[in-house]
């Protein structure tokens, strides 16, 4: 059996284990260990491995990032932003119709700017939102799939965390994939508002119009949204600005480290002050960190104890070789790729998606002919998977962005909810199609021009 086999086996196997819901840490965890067992033929070099790989992985100072912006978001869901900003967003938006609806998206763009979270971000934007579209007489399908469509927007939109582990695993630099998912995002918001103005005009009685707000009162709203403007104009703004104008260049304010520990630290002194974040409250948002962080470190490792185990197979490089061998064309084999993306988002959760595909997939990708650098390739790709992986966010029978909502609204069915998110859907998937077929629109912000 040849490395490649071999790896094919293992996968299978693993997966086979995830649909039987086994936790996706162990069961990549497992099969690492015993794939490496089997083709060193003892169980001492997987044992060494256990031994220092902990140490090595999680001593890597990048992921420090990892556990202060989850602090930054869990301490912003306790600090009232989120009901600022669709305050804000209502006040301009609400007399149009479906106009409530696409504030919605606009809160939750500016929500994720300073969550990193989905999960998070369809939560607490649910819980802000989905209320008063119900108050005002919005259809339960389109108030429910604008909020899960919405809620992606926390990991796309940096800072997000996923981006912080793909990063690693590509060995990208983190800023300039920070900068090159800002486009992207930002397109996802205005796709998701177009979608709901087309659903509003095909089915004008799920997003009636609302008074509209005097000028005095829109711009009031909009200056009680100024923290969050501040906290991610200053948080990206000192990772990505050059603050020295004596000496132009890559004079960046903060680390990308520096910068999630001042995020946390604004937005807490920003609720103790505003009178919204309690000792009790902040020492939640703490132990959700710790949890959270915790479970996402789990996970990690064993995808690191499963990536060693490829290595050691060579599957990634060899089916690199297999493919070009094939004479595929590129682009067809980056559209085999994103589907793998789609069925994978059915079953799993996103950060596993990454983990586990990554390394198999980017080795590929470089392989292939884009007309591009490596560094290139790598950006673009990482940017077009956490796109679709994000489509996952909202597909069934998994996707955990619908449960959220359906834990928010549980007298909501939750077919209704993939009726309403169907459009946006569809809308993630032409927004895939343009990021494909013009990769400048990812990269020209970080200055990577094809």
């Amino acid at each position: 059996m040849t490395g490649l086999e071999l790896a094919l086996v293992a996968l299978a196997l693993m997966l086979v284990a995830v649909f039987l819901r086994v936790p996706i840490a162990i069961a990549m965890g497992l099969t690492g260990f015993f794939g490496t067992w089997y083709l060193l033929g003892t169980a001492a070099g997987p044992m060494a491995q256990l031994k220092t790989l902990s140490y090595e992985t999680f001593s890597n100072q990048g992921l420090a990032i990892v556990p202060l912006f989850l602090l930054m978001g869990q301490v912003a869901t306790r600090t009232g932003m989120s009901a600022a900003l669709f305050r804000a967003a209502s006040d301009w938006l609400g007399h149009r119709r479906g106009g409530i609806a696409m504030a919605s998206v606009g809160a939750c763009a500016g929500f994720g700017a300073i969550c990193g979270s989905s999960l998070a971000t369809a939560s607490t934007m649910g819980q802000v939102a989905l209320p008063e579209m119900r108050r005002r007489g919005y259809s339960d399908a389109l108030s429910t799939g604008v909020l899960a469509a919405g809620g992606t927007l926390g990991i796309l939109i940096p800072p997000s965390v996923i981006l912080v582990f793909y990063a690693i695993l590509a060995e990208q630099n983190i800023v300039k994939m920070f900068m090159a998912a800002l486009v992207p995002g930002l397109l996802a918001a205005v796709g998701y508002m177009i979608t709901v103005a087309l659903y509003v005009r095909l089915n004008p009685t799920a997003g009636p119009t609302v008074p509209r707000k005097p000028y005095t009162e829109r711009w009031r709203g909009l200056a009680g949204t100024w923290p969050v403007l501040a906290i991610f104009g200053l948080t990206m703004g000192g990772i990505v600005g050059d603050w020295d104008w004596s000496r132009p260049g890559d004079q960046a304010l903060f680390t990308p480290n520096e910068a999630a520990a001042f995020g946390a630290t604004a937005t807490a002194l920003y609720g103790i002050v505003m009178g919204r974040l309690t000792l009790g409250g902040l020492l939640d948002a703490f132990l959700e960190t710790a949890k959270a962080t915790g479970m996402i470190f789990f996970i990690l490792l064993g995808a690191e104890i499963f990536k060693g185990f490829l290595a050691l197979t060579r599957a990634p490089d060899q089916l690199a070789e297999w493919v070009l061998v094939q004479g595929y064309a590129p682009i067809v084999v980056l559209v085999a790729m994103l589907c793998c993306y789609l069925v994978f988002g059915c079953v799993m959760e996103s950060l596993s998606m990454i983990l586990l595909t990554v390394p198999i997939f980017l080795p590929v990708i470089e392989a292939l002919d884009f007309g591009m650098t490596a560094e290139q390739t790598a950006i673009w790709f990482g940017i077009l998977a956490l796109i679709v992986v994000e489509v996952g966010l909202i597909t069934p029978p998994v996707g955990m962005n619908l449960f959220i909502l359906n834990g928010v609204a549980p007298d909501i069915p939750l077919r209704r909810t993939y009726a309403g998110v169907a459009p946006f859907v569809a809308s993630d998937l032409v927004r895939v199609a343009v990021l494909v077929a013009f990769p400048g629109i990812t990269l020209w912000l970080v200055g990577v021009t094809t």
